[in-house]
Protein backbone atom coordinates (compact mmCIF):
# COMPACT_ATOMS: atom_id res chain seq x y z
CA UNK A 1 0.00 0.00 0.00
CA UNK A 2 0.83 3.79 -0.88
CA UNK A 3 1.31 5.85 2.43
CA UNK A 4 0.08 8.95 2.22
CA UNK A 5 1.26 12.57 3.48
CA UNK A 6 0.22 15.39 4.90
CA UNK A 7 -0.84 18.13 1.86
CA UNK A 8 -3.05 20.38 3.61
CA UNK A 9 -1.36 23.99 5.43
CA UNK A 10 -2.63 24.97 8.84
CA UNK A 11 -5.14 21.65 8.69
CA UNK A 12 -3.39 19.99 11.74
CA UNK A 13 -0.88 18.68 10.71
CA UNK A 14 1.66 16.13 13.34
CA UNK A 15 3.54 19.21 13.71
CA UNK A 16 2.01 21.75 15.71
CA UNK A 17 2.43 25.68 14.77
CA UNK A 18 2.26 28.85 15.71
CA UNK A 19 -1.01 30.89 16.02
CA UNK A 20 -0.48 33.20 13.10
CA UNK A 21 0.69 30.54 10.65
CA UNK A 22 -2.61 28.41 10.65
CA UNK A 23 -4.56 29.20 7.77
CA UNK A 24 -7.50 29.74 9.25
CA UNK A 25 -6.45 32.77 11.40
CA UNK A 26 -4.71 34.37 8.27
CA UNK A 27 -8.12 33.71 6.38
CA UNK A 28 -10.06 35.55 9.49
CA UNK A 29 -7.95 38.32 9.48
CA UNK A 30 -7.72 38.95 5.85
CA UNK A 31 -11.40 39.38 5.65
CA UNK A 32 -11.71 41.51 8.45
CA UNK A 33 -8.95 43.68 6.89
CA UNK A 34 -10.97 43.14 3.61
CA UNK A 35 -14.32 44.60 5.45
CA UNK A 36 -12.35 47.69 6.67
CA UNK A 37 -10.89 48.37 3.45
CA UNK A 38 -13.78 47.83 1.58
CA UNK A 39 -16.38 50.28 4.27
CA UNK A 40 -13.95 52.92 4.65
CA UNK A 41 -12.32 53.04 0.75
CA UNK A 42 -14.98 51.75 -1.57
CA UNK A 43 -13.62 52.77 -4.58
CA UNK A 44 -9.66 50.79 -3.17
CA UNK A 45 -12.35 47.48 -2.31
CA UNK A 46 -14.11 47.37 -5.52
CA UNK A 47 -10.61 47.51 -7.38
CA UNK A 48 -9.80 44.50 -5.81
CA UNK A 49 -11.85 42.43 -7.13
CA UNK A 50 -9.84 40.86 -10.07
CA UNK A 51 -7.43 39.09 -6.43
CA UNK A 52 -10.47 37.54 -5.33
CA UNK A 53 -11.57 36.04 -8.85
CA UNK A 54 -7.97 35.33 -9.45
CA UNK A 55 -7.78 33.06 -6.48
CA UNK A 56 -10.60 31.09 -7.55
CA UNK A 57 -9.48 30.88 -10.93
CA UNK A 58 -6.49 29.07 -8.97
CA UNK A 59 -8.63 26.63 -7.43
CA UNK A 60 -11.12 25.83 -10.50
CA UNK A 61 -7.93 25.21 -12.40
CA UNK A 62 -7.02 22.06 -10.08
CA UNK A 63 -10.54 20.87 -9.07
CA UNK A 64 -10.95 18.41 -12.14
CA UNK A 65 -7.91 16.77 -11.99
CA UNK A 66 -8.15 16.47 -8.17
CA UNK A 67 -12.03 15.25 -9.05
CA UNK A 68 -11.09 12.39 -11.43
CA UNK A 69 -8.06 11.25 -9.66
CA UNK A 70 -9.91 10.81 -6.43
CA UNK A 71 -12.81 9.03 -7.73
CA UNK A 72 -10.80 6.84 -10.44
CA UNK A 73 -8.40 5.43 -8.08
CA UNK A 74 -11.51 5.34 -5.44
CA UNK A 75 -13.55 3.05 -7.71
CA UNK A 76 -10.63 1.09 -9.42
CA UNK A 77 -9.09 0.46 -5.95
CA UNK A 78 -12.24 -1.43 -4.04
CA UNK A 79 -12.63 -3.63 -7.00
CA UNK A 80 -16.06 -4.67 -5.93
CA UNK A 81 -18.55 -2.31 -8.29
CA UNK A 82 -21.48 -3.94 -6.42
CA UNK A 83 -19.72 -1.61 -3.93
CA UNK A 84 -19.61 1.57 -5.42
CA UNK A 85 -23.42 1.20 -6.87
CA UNK A 86 -24.30 0.87 -3.00
CA UNK A 87 -22.66 3.96 -1.81
CA UNK A 88 -23.98 5.78 -4.85
CA UNK A 89 -27.72 4.63 -4.10
CA UNK A 90 -26.81 5.93 -0.22
CA UNK A 91 -25.42 9.23 -1.36
CA UNK A 92 -28.41 10.02 -3.46
CA UNK A 93 -31.30 8.98 -0.71
CA UNK A 94 -29.38 11.25 1.53
CA UNK A 95 -29.03 13.74 -0.63
CA UNK A 96 -33.38 13.88 -1.74
CA UNK A 97 -34.30 13.21 1.74
CA UNK A 98 -32.28 16.44 3.16
CA UNK A 99 -32.63 18.68 0.20
CA UNK A 100 -36.45 18.38 0.48
CA UNK A 101 -35.94 19.23 4.25
CA UNK A 102 -34.52 22.05 3.32
CA UNK A 103 -36.65 23.22 1.16
CA UNK A 104 -39.75 22.22 3.07
CA UNK A 105 -38.28 24.52 5.93
CA UNK A 106 -37.62 27.52 3.99
CA UNK A 107 -41.39 27.14 3.42
CA UNK A 108 -42.21 27.00 6.90
CA UNK A 109 -40.40 29.68 8.11
CA UNK A 110 -41.10 32.15 4.77
CA UNK A 111 -44.89 31.36 6.14
CA UNK A 112 -44.37 31.56 9.88
CA UNK A 113 -42.19 34.70 9.84
CA UNK A 114 -43.67 36.33 6.70
CA UNK A 115 -40.51 38.49 6.06
CA UNK A 116 -41.81 40.44 3.03
CA UNK A 117 -45.57 41.17 4.47
CA UNK A 118 -45.87 45.03 4.00
CA UNK A 119 -43.40 45.85 1.35
CA UNK A 120 -46.51 46.33 -1.15
CA UNK A 121 -44.64 46.39 -3.92
CA UNK A 122 -45.89 47.39 -7.45
CA UNK A 123 -43.87 44.59 -9.83
CA UNK A 124 -44.64 47.04 -12.62
CA UNK A 125 -42.59 49.51 -10.94
CA UNK A 126 -39.33 47.54 -10.32
CA UNK A 127 -36.63 47.50 -12.63
CA UNK A 128 -35.94 44.28 -13.83
CA UNK A 129 -32.81 45.41 -16.29
CA UNK A 130 -29.94 44.12 -13.62
CA UNK A 131 -32.12 40.69 -13.18
CA UNK A 132 -32.26 40.16 -17.55
CA UNK A 133 -28.82 38.26 -17.49
CA UNK A 134 -29.85 36.07 -14.73
CA UNK A 135 -33.19 35.33 -15.99
CA UNK A 136 -31.75 34.50 -19.70
CA UNK A 137 -29.49 32.57 -17.91
CA UNK A 138 -32.56 30.65 -16.19
CA UNK A 139 -34.10 30.73 -19.46
CA UNK A 140 -31.94 28.20 -20.63
CA UNK A 141 -31.95 25.89 -17.69
CA UNK A 142 -34.44 23.13 -18.36
CA UNK A 143 -34.03 18.96 -16.89
CA UNK A 144 -33.09 17.78 -20.77
CA UNK A 145 -30.37 20.41 -21.15
CA UNK A 146 -29.28 19.71 -17.74
CA UNK A 147 -29.20 15.97 -18.71
CA UNK A 148 -27.75 16.46 -21.75
CA UNK A 149 -25.16 18.77 -20.17
CA UNK A 150 -23.70 16.09 -17.91
CA UNK A 151 -22.06 14.42 -20.92
CA UNK A 152 -18.83 16.02 -22.28
CA UNK A 153 -18.23 16.77 -25.75
CA UNK A 154 -14.69 14.54 -25.38
CA UNK A 155 -13.39 12.98 -22.77
CA UNK A 156 -10.25 15.61 -22.51
CA UNK A 157 -13.36 18.13 -22.19
CA UNK A 158 -14.55 16.60 -19.00
CA UNK A 159 -11.19 17.61 -17.65
CA UNK A 160 -11.33 21.51 -18.96
CA UNK A 161 -14.45 22.53 -19.47
CA UNK A 162 -14.81 23.41 -15.83
CA UNK A 163 -18.23 21.47 -15.40
CA UNK A 164 -18.16 19.42 -11.97
CA UNK A 165 -21.01 16.68 -13.22
CA UNK A 166 -18.73 16.16 -16.61
CA UNK A 167 -15.69 15.44 -14.74
CA UNK A 168 -17.68 13.33 -12.10
CA UNK A 169 -19.09 11.26 -15.31
CA UNK A 170 -15.90 10.49 -17.09
CA UNK A 171 -14.02 9.65 -13.80
CA UNK A 172 -16.68 6.90 -12.94
CA UNK A 173 -16.51 5.51 -16.35
CA UNK A 174 -13.26 4.91 -16.28
CA UNK A 175 -12.73 3.55 -12.85
CA UNK A 176 -15.00 1.19 -13.54
CA UNK A 177 -12.88 0.06 -16.62
CA UNK A 178 -10.06 0.38 -14.93
CA UNK A 179 -11.60 -2.04 -11.83
CA UNK A 180 -13.00 -4.52 -14.92
CA UNK A 181 -9.38 -5.01 -16.34
CA UNK A 182 -8.00 -6.91 -13.11
CA UNK A 183 -4.89 -6.91 -12.64
CA UNK A 184 -3.10 -5.47 -15.82
CA UNK A 185 -4.19 -2.43 -14.85
CA UNK A 186 -2.33 -2.34 -11.26
CA UNK A 187 0.40 -0.49 -13.16
CA UNK A 188 -1.84 2.76 -14.07
CA UNK A 189 -3.99 2.53 -10.94
CA UNK A 190 -0.33 3.02 -9.09
CA UNK A 191 0.77 5.83 -11.31
CA UNK A 192 -2.48 7.74 -10.90
CA UNK A 193 -2.04 7.41 -7.18
CA UNK A 194 1.27 9.06 -7.15
CA UNK A 195 0.16 11.99 -9.32
CA UNK A 196 -2.96 12.31 -6.61
CA UNK A 197 -0.04 12.94 -4.16
CA UNK A 198 1.21 15.47 -6.68
CA UNK A 199 -2.17 17.19 -7.62
CA UNK A 200 -2.75 17.80 -3.58
CA UNK A 201 0.85 19.11 -3.32
CA UNK A 202 -0.71 21.52 -5.28
CA UNK A 203 -3.80 22.38 -3.86
CA UNK A 204 -1.69 23.22 -0.51
CA UNK A 205 0.47 25.98 -2.60
CA UNK A 206 -2.81 27.54 -3.89
CA UNK A 207 -4.29 27.39 -0.44
CA UNK A 208 -0.90 29.84 0.92
CA UNK A 209 -2.88 32.30 -1.36
CA UNK A 210 -6.48 31.87 0.67
CA UNK A 211 -5.89 34.68 3.01
CA UNK A 212 -5.05 36.97 -0.17
CA UNK A 213 -8.12 35.40 -2.12
CA UNK A 214 -10.41 36.40 0.81
CA UNK A 215 -9.01 39.72 0.91
CA UNK A 216 -9.84 40.64 -2.32
CA UNK A 217 -12.78 39.03 -2.51
CA UNK A 218 -14.93 40.40 0.68
CA UNK A 219 -13.04 44.10 0.32
CA UNK A 220 -14.63 43.79 -2.83
CA UNK A 221 -17.93 42.82 -1.89
CA UNK A 222 -18.39 45.32 1.00
CA UNK A 223 -16.85 48.16 -1.49
CA UNK A 224 -19.55 47.54 -4.02
CA UNK A 225 -22.36 46.56 -2.25
CA UNK A 226 -21.61 48.37 1.15
CA UNK A 227 -22.56 47.19 4.56
CA UNK A 228 -25.58 49.41 4.50
CA UNK A 229 -27.42 47.44 2.09
CA UNK A 230 -28.29 45.02 4.50
CA UNK A 231 -29.88 47.30 6.20
CA UNK A 232 -33.13 47.75 3.25
CA UNK A 233 -33.60 43.98 3.17
CA UNK A 234 -32.40 43.23 6.75
CA UNK A 235 -35.56 40.95 7.53
CA UNK A 236 -34.84 38.85 4.60
CA UNK A 237 -31.25 38.28 5.49
CA UNK A 238 -31.43 37.87 9.30
CA UNK A 239 -34.30 35.35 8.21
CA UNK A 240 -32.13 33.19 6.03
CA UNK A 241 -29.26 33.02 7.93
CA UNK A 242 -31.21 32.32 11.39
CA UNK A 243 -32.75 29.37 9.32
CA UNK A 244 -29.36 28.18 7.56
CA UNK A 245 -28.24 28.06 11.21
CA UNK A 246 -31.55 26.07 12.75
CA UNK A 247 -30.85 23.70 9.93
CA UNK A 248 -26.81 23.46 10.66
CA UNK A 249 -26.95 22.90 14.11
CA UNK A 250 -30.54 21.33 14.95
CA UNK A 251 -31.39 19.02 11.26
CA UNK A 252 -27.30 18.30 10.48
CA UNK A 253 -26.89 18.12 14.20
CA UNK A 254 -29.52 15.68 14.92
CA UNK A 255 -28.42 13.36 11.88
CA UNK A 256 -25.02 13.75 13.08
CA UNK A 257 -25.59 12.84 16.96
CA UNK A 258 -27.30 10.42 15.44
CA UNK A 259 -23.77 9.17 13.74
CA UNK A 260 -22.00 9.42 16.72
CA UNK A 261 -20.38 12.75 15.95
CA UNK A 262 -20.82 16.28 16.90
CA UNK A 263 -21.31 18.72 14.85
CA UNK A 264 -19.56 21.84 16.57
CA UNK A 265 -16.32 19.80 16.77
CA UNK A 266 -16.97 19.03 12.44
CA UNK A 267 -17.08 22.69 11.93
CA UNK A 268 -14.36 23.53 14.69
CA UNK A 269 -12.17 20.77 12.20
CA UNK A 270 -13.01 22.61 8.99
CA UNK A 271 -12.81 26.25 10.11
CA UNK A 272 -9.98 27.16 7.72
CA UNK A 273 -12.35 25.70 4.95
CA UNK A 274 -15.13 27.39 5.96
CA UNK A 275 -14.00 30.89 6.75
CA UNK A 276 -12.20 30.45 2.81
CA UNK A 277 -15.84 30.10 1.42
CA UNK A 278 -17.10 33.10 3.60
CA UNK A 279 -14.49 35.54 2.53
CA UNK A 280 -14.60 34.07 -1.46
CA UNK A 281 -18.63 33.68 -1.17
CA UNK A 282 -18.17 29.95 -2.80
CA UNK A 283 -17.66 26.74 -1.68
CA UNK A 284 -16.14 25.72 -4.82
CA UNK A 285 -12.89 27.56 -3.67
CA UNK A 286 -12.21 24.90 -0.64
CA UNK A 287 -13.41 21.96 -2.32
CA UNK A 288 -10.03 20.32 -2.83
CA UNK A 289 -9.50 20.93 0.59
CA UNK A 290 -12.46 19.14 2.00
CA UNK A 291 -11.66 16.17 -0.15
CA UNK A 292 -8.02 15.83 1.31
CA UNK A 293 -9.62 16.62 4.86
CA UNK A 294 -12.22 13.98 4.56
CA UNK A 295 -9.99 11.71 3.57
CA UNK A 296 -7.51 12.65 6.34
CA UNK A 297 -9.94 12.25 9.16
CA UNK A 298 -10.74 8.61 8.14
CA UNK A 299 -13.86 8.21 5.45
CA UNK A 300 -12.18 5.94 2.82
CA UNK A 301 -11.07 7.46 -0.88
CA UNK A 302 -13.61 5.92 -2.60
CA UNK A 303 -16.40 7.51 -0.54
CA UNK A 304 -15.17 10.93 -0.53
CA UNK A 305 -14.82 10.71 -4.15
CA UNK A 306 -17.90 10.23 -5.10
CA UNK A 307 -20.14 12.13 -2.45
CA UNK A 308 -18.52 15.54 -2.18
CA UNK A 309 -18.49 16.17 -5.87
CA UNK A 310 -22.13 14.53 -6.54
CA UNK A 311 -22.96 16.99 -3.42
CA UNK A 312 -21.94 19.83 -4.83
CA UNK A 313 -24.68 19.81 -7.53
CA UNK A 314 -27.15 17.37 -5.59
CA UNK A 315 -26.65 18.16 -2.28
CA UNK A 316 -27.22 21.88 -1.63
CA UNK A 317 -29.15 22.69 1.26
CA UNK A 318 -28.64 26.04 1.71
CA UNK A 319 -29.22 26.95 -1.46
CA UNK A 320 -32.67 24.96 -1.38
CA UNK A 321 -33.42 26.72 2.10
CA UNK A 322 -32.98 29.73 -0.50
CA UNK A 323 -34.96 29.15 -3.38
CA UNK A 324 -38.67 28.83 -1.10
CA UNK A 325 -37.56 31.63 1.44
CA UNK A 326 -36.92 33.87 -1.02
CA UNK A 327 -39.63 32.91 -3.75
CA UNK A 328 -42.15 33.68 -0.82
CA UNK A 329 -40.54 36.59 0.09
CA UNK A 330 -41.19 38.12 -3.21
CA UNK A 331 -44.53 37.19 -2.99
CA UNK A 332 -45.46 38.63 -0.06
CA UNK A 333 -43.80 41.98 -0.46
CA UNK A 334 -45.67 41.74 -3.67
CA UNK A 335 -48.84 40.98 -1.99
CA UNK A 336 -49.15 37.63 -4.38
CA UNK A 337 -51.19 35.04 -2.17
CA UNK A 338 -50.65 31.64 -2.89
CA UNK A 339 -52.47 28.41 -1.89
CA UNK A 340 -50.76 25.50 -0.13
CA UNK A 341 -50.97 23.56 -3.78
CA UNK A 342 -49.24 26.64 -5.21
CA UNK A 343 -46.45 26.60 -3.06
CA UNK A 344 -46.29 22.66 -2.86
CA UNK A 345 -45.57 23.00 -7.03
CA UNK A 346 -43.12 25.88 -6.01
CA UNK A 347 -41.08 23.09 -3.51
CA UNK A 348 -41.00 20.61 -6.40
CA UNK A 349 -40.03 23.08 -9.40
CA UNK A 350 -37.38 24.28 -6.91
CA UNK A 351 -36.28 20.53 -6.20
CA UNK A 352 -35.51 20.12 -10.42
CA UNK A 353 -33.81 23.75 -10.66
CA UNK A 354 -31.85 23.42 -8.12
CA UNK A 355 -29.70 20.48 -9.52
CA UNK A 356 -26.75 21.53 -10.81
CA UNK A 357 -26.11 24.93 -9.17
CA UNK A 358 -22.66 23.07 -7.94
CA UNK A 359 -21.10 25.84 -5.74
CA UNK A 360 -20.61 28.67 -7.75
CA UNK A 361 -21.25 32.47 -6.50
CA UNK A 362 -24.67 33.72 -8.07
CA UNK A 363 -25.81 30.39 -9.22
CA UNK A 364 -28.65 30.50 -6.44
CA UNK A 365 -29.78 33.58 -7.77
CA UNK A 366 -30.14 31.71 -11.52
CA UNK A 367 -31.94 28.85 -10.01
CA UNK A 368 -34.62 30.75 -7.76
CA UNK A 369 -35.06 32.85 -11.80
CA UNK A 370 -35.34 29.43 -13.22
CA UNK A 371 -37.98 28.10 -10.37
CA UNK A 372 -39.69 31.37 -10.81
CA UNK A 373 -40.32 31.39 -14.76
CA UNK A 374 -41.76 28.16 -13.95
CA UNK A 375 -43.77 29.27 -11.71
CA UNK A 376 -45.90 32.41 -12.60
CA UNK A 377 -47.91 33.28 -9.88
CA UNK A 378 -44.49 34.88 -8.37
CA UNK A 379 -43.37 38.08 -10.40
CA UNK A 380 -39.69 37.08 -11.97
CA UNK A 381 -39.51 40.87 -12.04
CA UNK A 382 -39.74 40.60 -7.90
CA UNK A 383 -36.19 39.36 -8.32
CA UNK A 384 -35.08 43.44 -8.53
CA UNK A 385 -35.66 43.26 -5.00
CA UNK A 386 -33.22 40.94 -3.37
CA UNK A 387 -30.19 41.44 -5.65
CA UNK A 388 -28.64 44.09 -3.88
CA UNK A 389 -28.31 41.80 -1.10
CA UNK A 390 -27.89 38.38 -2.91
CA UNK A 391 -24.16 38.65 -2.42
CA UNK A 392 -24.35 38.50 1.24
CA UNK A 393 -26.87 35.36 0.74
CA UNK A 394 -24.45 33.84 -0.98
CA UNK A 395 -22.23 33.76 1.43
CA UNK A 396 -24.33 32.01 4.08
CA UNK A 397 -25.61 29.17 1.23
CA UNK A 398 -21.97 28.16 0.68
CA UNK A 399 -21.55 27.71 4.02
CA UNK A 400 -24.49 25.59 4.81
CA UNK A 401 -23.89 23.99 1.80
CA UNK A 402 -20.28 23.36 1.95
CA UNK A 403 -21.10 21.90 5.97
CA UNK A 404 -24.00 19.54 4.46
CA UNK A 405 -21.69 18.07 2.03
CA UNK A 406 -19.06 17.30 4.90
CA UNK A 407 -21.76 15.53 6.98
CA UNK A 408 -22.94 13.29 4.20
CA UNK A 409 -19.72 12.14 3.77
CA UNK A 410 -19.50 11.11 7.37
CA UNK A 411 -22.84 9.29 7.51
CA UNK A 412 -22.32 7.56 3.99
CA UNK A 413 -19.13 6.17 5.37
CA UNK A 414 -20.59 5.34 8.56
CA UNK A 415 -23.48 3.25 7.00
CA UNK A 416 -21.10 1.62 4.73
CA UNK A 417 -19.28 0.49 7.76
CA UNK A 418 -16.11 1.80 6.47
CA UNK A 419 -15.39 5.34 8.50
CA UNK A 420 -11.84 4.86 10.60
CA UNK A 421 -13.20 6.24 13.59
CA UNK A 422 -9.92 6.48 15.81
CA UNK A 423 -8.93 9.15 12.93
CA UNK A 424 -11.84 10.40 12.93
CA UNK A 425 -12.12 10.93 16.37
CA UNK A 426 -8.66 12.10 16.48
CA UNK A 427 -9.19 14.86 13.56
CA UNK A 428 -12.18 16.10 15.03
CA UNK A 429 -10.27 16.30 18.53
CA UNK A 430 -7.86 18.67 16.44
CA UNK A 431 -5.02 16.02 16.29
CA UNK A 432 -5.37 14.97 12.54
CA UNK A 433 -1.85 13.87 11.23
CA UNK A 434 -1.17 12.66 7.41
CA UNK A 435 -3.59 11.09 5.36
CA UNK A 436 -2.39 7.81 6.14
CA UNK A 437 -2.65 4.65 5.37
CA UNK A 438 -5.83 4.31 2.22
CA UNK A 439 -8.96 1.70 3.86
CA UNK A 440 -8.09 -1.67 3.12
CA UNK A 441 -10.66 -1.63 0.54
CA UNK A 442 -9.13 0.99 -1.68
CA UNK A 443 -5.22 -0.32 -1.26
CA UNK A 444 -3.87 0.00 -4.22
CA UNK A 445 -1.76 -4.16 -4.89
CA UNK A 446 1.86 -3.77 -4.49
CA UNK A 447 4.14 -5.17 -7.14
Amino acid sequence: MIRRTDTQEGGGGAAAKSWYAQLYVQVLVAITLGVLLGHFAPATGEALKPIGDGFIKLVKMIIAPVIFLTIVTGIAGMRDLAAVGRVAGKAFAYFLVFSTVALLLGLIVANVVRPGAGLNIDPATLDTAKIADYAAKAHETTLTGFLMGIIPESFLTALTAGNILQTLFAAILFGIGLALIGPRGDRILRGLDDLSLAMFKVVAILMRAAPVGAFGAMAFTIGKYGVGTLANLAALVGTFYLTSLFFVLVVLGAVSWSAGFSILKLIGYLKAELLLVLGTSSSESALPSLMEKMERAGCPKSIVGLVVPTGYSFNLDGTNIYMTLAALFIAQACNVDLTIGQQLLLLAVAMLSSKGAAGVTGAGFITLAATLSIVPSVPVAGMALILGVDRFMSECRSLTNFIGNAVATVVVSRWEGRLDRARFAQALAGQAGPRGEPHPADAVPAE
